[in-house]
């Protein structure tokens, strides 16, 4: 004989659908969530890039492809975060998507960007007069450090509640 808790339960009693959504997934998490994956899968091929640099098999700078590699695995993790926490913001739809562009744009500029100024042998952290550097230092503010700047002021400005001054 089988104990009572273990009898299988009537047919009216199951439930047609045994998966219930806790949460509806919002759009702009989705994307944020899909562009980390692929951002995920770049940094982690990028290994190989890092590897190569090393070892001499491309001219870059070994340092600049590992900042670059680990610029798109910490970029992840940024983007799942901000992801996880869309529901708890005080944004709308449009304001999440902006949100969500703003963090994508900078995250995987960081990784291109840094993947190119290895094999240019600049750090582009200032201007110094010459060239190449200049200019992978105007393309870093314009298309990372400005982004991520407003992304992450709007990210934290997003959690306060919406009568808050």
């Amino acid at each position: 004989m089988r104990p009572a808790s273990a009898r299988p339960l009537p047919e009216a009693v199951v439930p047609e659908s045994t998966v219930v959504p806790l949460v509806q997934v919002q759009p702009a998490a989705r994307l944020m969530a899909h562009a980390a994956a692929w951002l995920m899968l770049v940094g982690l091929l990028t290994g190989g890039y890092v590897s190569a640099a090393m070892t001499g098999k491309v001219p870059a700078d070994p340092h600049m492809a590992l900042a670059a590699h680990l610029n798109a695995l910490m970029g992840t993790f940024f983007l799942l975060g901000v992801a996880w926490t869309l529901p708890m913001l005080r944004y709308g739809p449009v304001g999440q998507r902006r949100l969500a562009w703003a963090v994508i744009v900078a995250n995987w500029a960081n990784w291109g960007i840094t993947c190119v100024k290895a094999w240019l042998r600049v750090s582009g952290v200032d201007l110094i007069g010459q060239p190449t550097n200049d200019a992978v230092f105007g393309a870093l503010t314009v298309s990372v450090v400005i982004p991520a700047l407003v992304a992450a002021g709007a990210w934290v400005y997003g959690f306060r509640r919406a009568g808050a001054r």
